[in-house]
């Protein structure tokens, strides 16, 4: 009986993900040759091609399509394995604090992934602004937050920089009114003094017609038509659309996504999640 290499497989199941050597390199924290010569051991061992190599880039022969999906689930059942091995030893609390909309973006896997390989772990939830989510790392009352920071007053960590844009109903006409009807969740946002800045430099008279902190509501303002808001890219409803630069609207600036990390003793636990954190946004 012969045995397949996972991490073989992994090189190949990340260079089909990312479509290219250099993008799985990255991934894997590994040379572009390292990659290629593991692509080539593959098939090697499974005597036959998985990629057909153009001038336009790595495509999937059929071969490498009916491999890739069982390669998937041997390397999930594979991690599996391994975040259950090494879980066990894993117990405490942990609280952990989101802005509004990115629980449900940009954290939904990686909260998911924690929960379901640390049960040994009590999460508990904090979502507030990142103005006072960073108040709270700093006076010690929650473990672990993300924040968003405008691009150049980074204090976190920085995980990712995603571009915030003015977002609209769909085929709606807010966008057009003056004043311009804003609705920003609270006046505590992120967003609220680069929208503001973004509106007065352009001589765009507005008015606020919703700060309530609950980002569902400000969302079905948006939605019924009655004001405009602003989302970072990644964030935005299904349901609602970015507008395009036609409507006189201020390009606004990029937020970065940091991590912050309450100070003092060390702490396993935060270790693990703040990984986990860093891993999921270094493959997104």
């Amino acid at each position: 009986m012969r045995n397949l290499d996972v991490a073989l497989l992994r090189a190949f199941v990340t260079v089909a993900e990312t479509g290219s050597m250099t993008g799985a390199a990255e991934v894997l924290n590994l040379t572009q040759g390292a990659v290629s010569q593991q692509i080539k051991r593959l098939e090697t061992a499974l005597e036959r091609a998985l990629f057909d190599r153009t001038r336009k880039g790595l495509h999937l022969t059929e071969d490498g399509e009916k491999l890739l999906r069982k390669a998937q689930r041997m390397l999930l059942l594979n991690d599996e394995i391994w975040q259950d091995m090494s879980a066990d030893g894993y117990v405490g609390k942990l609280t952990v604090g989101i802005p509004y909309d990115l629980v449900g973006t940009f954290m939904r896997t990686p909260l998911r992934k924690f929960c379901d390989h640390y049960p040994g772990i009590e999460l508990s939830l904090r979502c507030h602004s990142s103005s006072e989510l960073r108040a709270m790392v700093n006076g010690g009352e929650i473990d672990i937050a993300l924040v968003e920071e405008p691009v150049g007053q980074i204090a976190g960590d920085c995980l990712a920089v995603a571009p915030l844009v003015w977002v609209g109903a769909k085929s709606g006409k807010a966008q057009t009114k003056r004043p311009l009807p804003v609705s920003l969740v609270s006046r505590e946002c992120a967003f609220r003094p680069a929208v503001i800045d973004g509106l007065d430099q352009a001589g765009i008279a507005w008015r606020s017609v919703f700060e309530s902190g609950n980002i569902e509501a400000t969302a079905a303002t948006v939605r019924s038509d009655l004001s405009v808001t602003a989302f970072l890219v990644g964030t935005i409803p299904d349901d609602l659309e970015a507008l395009r630069g036609d409507h006189g609207l201020p390009e606004l600036p990029k937020f970065a996504i940091s991590l912050m990390e309450k100070a003092g003793a060390h702490n396993d636990v935060r270790d693990v999640f703040a990984q986990m954190v860093r891993t999921h946004f270094h493959q997104m």
